[in-house]
């Protein structure tokens, strides 16, 4: 079953909605789940349009699943039952998720399509992961597979699988292969988006439905700016 976007309120772009699972389509900017800086979280904008459109009295339950960068955009996936949370936690923590992502880069890859493979070791204090080409301590193993989509006017528009979940995977492996994401200061790129978004897009996620166990595949439009309007 293909999903697409079924309801655009308050902001809010729902990507497909049960009774047991909602999947929104993140825009850059906004975080997941509460963190130190006190903005409102996409989960608390969730909680408010499921208690607004279905008139729920009291707290909204709302599980989350996973999460995607600040600054980056695309499918997010949220429990809306005790049921499902820790089926889908399972579901993502063994792989049995597929997901694609979009990326933007400035410069050409070495190659049409390529399989990588990094060790990436994550420094807590840079929020920031280093590649290297050889297992070093405390270095988790990173895979992803890319392919150019399309050559833009002035970018190049990748198709990325991922085959390991690691912390800024994609940004860390695109950026030591000399393929920085489009405005991506912290692993390369010369200048910012205005916005202070990231080209770097969760395009597609295909997985079993926790509760009903129906093949589901949900694609995600990317967001409205020039460069990305080029890609669709």
């Amino acid at each position: 079953m293909s999903v697409k976007t079924i309801s655009n309120k308050k902001n809010l772009l729902v990507l497909h909605e049960d009774n047991h699972i909602i999947v929104i389509n993140k825009r850059p900017g906004d975080i997941v789940q509460g963190d130190k800086t006190g903005d409102k979280p996409l989960s608390d904008v969730v909680k408010e349009y499921i208690a607004d459109k279905y008139s729920k009295p009291g707290n909204v339950y709302l599980g989350v699943v996973h999460r995607l960068d600040r600054p980056t955009s695309g499918i997010v996936v949220f429990a809306r039952t005790s049921k499902a949370l820790p089926r889908l936690n399972k579901l993502f923590a063994n792989k049995e998720a597929q997901k694609t992502y979009w990326a933007i880069v400035k410069k050409e890859p070495p190659k049409q399509q390529d399989l990588l493979t990094h060790w990436l070791k994550r420094n807590p204090k840079q929020n920031k992961s280093y590649a290297n080409k050889h297992e070093v301590p405390d270095s988790k193993k990173a895979i992803l597979e890319y392919k150019i989509l399309k050559k833009l006017q002035n970018y190049f528009l990748l198709e990325i699988d991922l085959h390991t979940g690691r912390h800024h995977q994609i940004r860390a492996q695109l950026s030591t292969i000399g393929s920085i994401i489009k405005g991506d200061l912290k692993y390369g790129a010369d200048r910012s988006n205005k916005n202070g978004s990231i080209h770097l897009h969760a395009r597609k996620l295909s997985f079993i439905h926790p509760v009903k166990k129906e093949s589901i595949t949900i694609i995600a439009p990317p967001p409205e700016d020039p460069v990305w309007n080029d890609c669709v």
